[in-house]
Parts: structure tokens; C-alpha cells; sequence
């Protein structure tokens, strides 16, 4: 079961996926809102909270789950102060009841990762893609469109049309077709 423990909150945040099942994971934290509360509506234990990315909409509220549960928390970075364990491309990680694949995706920001389970059909795409062909800001600090682009193609050859549920850093998820999304994301990231 994935929910977004940060679905309704009017403040400036990432969305915040809290993935029960046999590993109970928080994937990114959010920021600007009670996490810890929202997490606790659903389970009483936390197993690690895996982030994308550490800008500081994601990791905003990781201090205060991290303390609150007890947890680790992964991520690409291990040089961020944040990140007590390092995710490397390609690794397996156990998201609920899933194996998924890490997926380095610079572009948006150097330590960008992406989530792809191909058992259970579902992606965590942090801000790469998002709904409708829209896709992550390069305009920021380690942002680069032409790495980005890369990031994309990527990720829309390691999906397919099969893909079932897209999750992703902002905005609602996408359960209809997502690999369609991606490929626009892809076009829509070229013409500038």
C-alpha cells in the first residue's frame, strides 16, 4: 500500500510516500508540515526513509522522523549530512513488499534517484517526470537540461508500457498509462 502522507497540506512541500508491507519505508519527507502525526495515522514503526533527492523540500521534516522512529535514512549522497546510507545506481532497495531498482538520475539535481519496481509496476520518480509531461527545474543549482534530458531516456527505456502507478515529487500521481507521461516528459524537455 503507498499513500501520500503529504496529500492535502497547503504548505510549500514535496509529496511524501509512506510504502507499507513486510519494510515499511517513507519515501521522501516533505517539508513544512507534521509528518511524523501523518505517519503515525497509518503505522506505528518506520523501518528507513529512502529520499530522491535532498533538495530541501524532500528532507525538510527527515530530522524529525528520523529521531521520531528511529530510522535511517538512504539516499545517493552519502557526503550529505542527511543521508546515513548510500544508495548506489543499480542497487535493489525494499520498498513495502517490493524489490525495486535505484536509478541515478541527475539533471535536476546531482543526487537525484528514481525508483522502479518492475514486479510490483510502479515507479517513484522524484522530480524527473511528472504528470502530463512536465518535468524536474534545471534553472537551480546542479541542474542541467541536457543531463536531465539523459535522466529521462533513461528512465523511459527502462519502463515500459506496462508501467502501472507513477509516483512522483509534486502533483498527483499517475495510474493511467504513466509510460505516456514519461515519453512526453521527454519531448517536452527538448523543445527547451
Amino acid at each position: 500500500m503507498i499513500h501520500n502522507v503529504a496529500q492535502g497540506v497547503r504548505a510549500f512541500t514535496s509529496n511524501a510516500f509512506l510504502v507499507e508491507g513486510e519494510r515499511g519505508v517513507l519515501v521522501d519527507a516533505g517539508a513544512n508540515f507534521d509528518a511524523v502525526e501523518r505517519v503515525r495515522e497509518r503505522t506505528d514503526s518506520l523501518d528507513a526513509i529512502v529520499l530522491t533527492h535532498t533538495h530541501p523540500d524532500h528532507v525538510g521534516n527527515v530530522d524529525a522522523v528520523r529521531d521520531a522512529f528511529g530510522v535511517e535514512v538512504w539516499g545517493f549522497d552519502p557526503g550529505n549530512p542527511l543521508v546515513d546510507r548510500r544508495i548506489d545506481d543499480g542497487e535493489t532497495v525494499r520498498l513495502g513488499d517490493h524489490d525495486y531498482v535505484a536509478l541515478h538520475t541527475p539533471g535536476h539535481k546531482d543526487d537525484h534517484l528514481c525508483f522502479y519496481s518492475p514486479d510490483a509496476s510502479v515507479l517513484f520518480a522524484g522530480d524527473l517526470v511528472f504528470q502530463n509531461g512536465s518535468f524536474g527545474r534545471t534553472d537551480l543549482e546542479e541542474g542541467d537540461r541536457e543531463t536531465l534530458i539523459a535522466s529521462i531516456d533513461r528512465m523511459r527505456e527502462t519502463v515500459d508500457e506496462s508501467l502501472g502507478e507513477m509516483h512522483v515529487g509534486h502533483g498527483p500521481s499517475v495510474v493511467t498509462n504513466p509510460y505516456h507521461d514519461v515519453e512526453l516528459a521527454s519531448r517536452a524537455a527538448r523543445l527547451g
